[in-house]
C-alpha cells in the first residue's frame, strides 16, 4: 500500500510532464533601445569661473538646483521648455547640480533624462562650495534654486532665488536675445 502511494503521484508528475509543451526558446530577444541618460560632467569653482566669465557671442542662462530640491524639481520642466525654446535664438543655457559628487553617474543624470533635459549639464565638486557661491553672487547664500541670466560681457542681467516666476524669466531673456540681435 505504501509503494501505491507513493508509485502513482509519481507516475502522475511523469505523466503529466509528458503532456506540458516543449519550452521555446526565443532567438535573438529584442528589448527596446533605452535612451541614454544625460552626460553631467564634473566642475570645481575654477572652472565654473571660467564658464562664466568666458567671452561669449550670446547670452548665458545658468541655473543651480539638486535632485533633493523640491522648488527646483518643480520649476524643471519649465526650463526645459525655455532651453527648447530660445536656445535656437542665441541663448547658451546650463544646468549646475548641487547634489553630492557621488550623484554624478546616478540621480542626477536620471533625473535630467526624464526631464528630457537637453543643455550642457555640471555638477559642482567642490569640498566646500562657498567660494563658488560668493563668485556668482556675494549676496546669495547658496539657496536653491538659483537662476542668473548674463548678457555678451556676462554681466548678470537677471537673477532669482527661489522657484523662477517663467513669465519674468522669459522677459528678461527676450530683451537680452533682442538687444543681441540689435534690435
Amino acid at each position: 500500500m505504501r509503494f501505491t502511494k507513493v508509485v502513482i503521484p509519481v507516475a502522475l508528475c511523469i505523466l503529466l510532464l509528458g503532456f506540458a509543451a516543449p519550452a521555446q526558446r526565443k532567438k535573438g530577444r529584442y528589448t527596446k533601445p533605452k535612451t541614454p541618460l544625460p552626460v553631467v560632467s564634473a566642475i570645481d569653482t575654477e572652472a565654473l569661473k571660467g564658464l562664466i566669465t568666458q567671452p561669449r557671442e550670446r547670452p548665458l542662462l545658468v541655473n543651480f538646483w539638486a535632485t533633493f530640491c523640491d522648488p527646483c524639481r518643480d520649476e524643471f520642466p519649465d526650463l526645459v521648455k525655455i532651453d527648447k525654446q530660445y536656445r535656437p535664438q542665441s541663448l547658451d543655457f546650463v544646468t549646475v547640480s548641487l547634489d553630492d559628487i557621488d550623484q554624478l553617474k546616478t540621480d542626477v543624470p536620471k533625473f535630467l533624462g526624464e526631464m528630457k533635459a537637453t543643455m550642457p549639464a555640471y555638477l559642482l565638486n567642490t569640498s566646500d562650495p562657498e567660494p563658488a557661491i560668493n563668485f556668482i553672487d556675494r549676496r546669495w547664500q547658496g539657496d536653491l534654486p538659483a537662476t542668473y541670466l548674463y548678457n555678451e560681457k556676462g554681466e548678470v542681467v537677471y537673477k532669482h532665488i527661489g522657484r523662477v516666476n517663467t513669465a519674468e524669466l522669459r522677459e528678461a531673456i527676450e530683451k537680452v536675445v533682442k538687444k543681441g540681435d540689435g534690435q
